[in-house]
């Protein structure tokens, strides 16, 4: 009777912490977007699905062409606050948009919120990050390097490599 009595109290006390997680996540992920948005000094902007299709591709009208509706190369860094390569990715990341904000537009896209962005692009491992020229396709990295030095050189490099068509000698970096 004990046990009963015992594994019965646990699974209460389990149920109401599982609720409470889940609360706590779902109110922070819900106001999230809207927060990174509406401040000015960040060079990066947070996506949502409705953003996406707008600003960037309209994969439900059209799921086998790729047309980007862009007006400047972008880089798309899917990511997740729990990931500890994420936190360490922003700040450098959000520094070189701003390096480059006049060439290259910068967006972010939660995992956890739009889980649906996340798979049409086969998003597996975070970070992953997304780099659309204005011709051709958009090609998929992930991972960062081991030191915010060659981080921030790798986004340079892939910045001007791959969206900016420039091609940069190793000795210049």
């Amino acid at each position: 009777m004990k046990t009963k009595v015992i594994t019965l109290m646990v699974a209460i006390v389990l149920m109401f912490g599982y609720t409470s997680c889940n609360a706590k996540a779902e109110n922070n992920s819900a106001e999230k977007p809207t927060e990174s948005v509406s401040k000015a000094e960040k060079a990066t902007t947070m996506l949502t699905k409705e953003m996406f299709l707008e600003k960037v591709w309209d994969y439900e009208n059209s799921p086998q062409e790729w047309k980007y509706k862009g007006d400047k190369p972008a880089l798309i860094d899917f990511y997740a606050d729990w990931c500890g390569p994420c936190r360490t990715a922003a700040p450098i990341l959000e520094e070189v948009a701003g390096e480059f904000a006049e060439e290259v537009i910068v967006y972010k896209i939660d995992t956890q919120v739009e889980r649906e962005l996340a798979a049409v692009f086969g998003v597996k491992s975070i970070p992953a990050f997304l780099y659309i020229p204005m011709e051709g396709k958009p090609t998929m990295a992930s991972g960062i390097a081991r030191t915010k030095e060659d981080t921030k050189k790798m986004f340079t490099q892939n910045i001007n490599n791959i969206l900016l068509k420039k091609q940069q000698s190793n000795e210049a970096l």
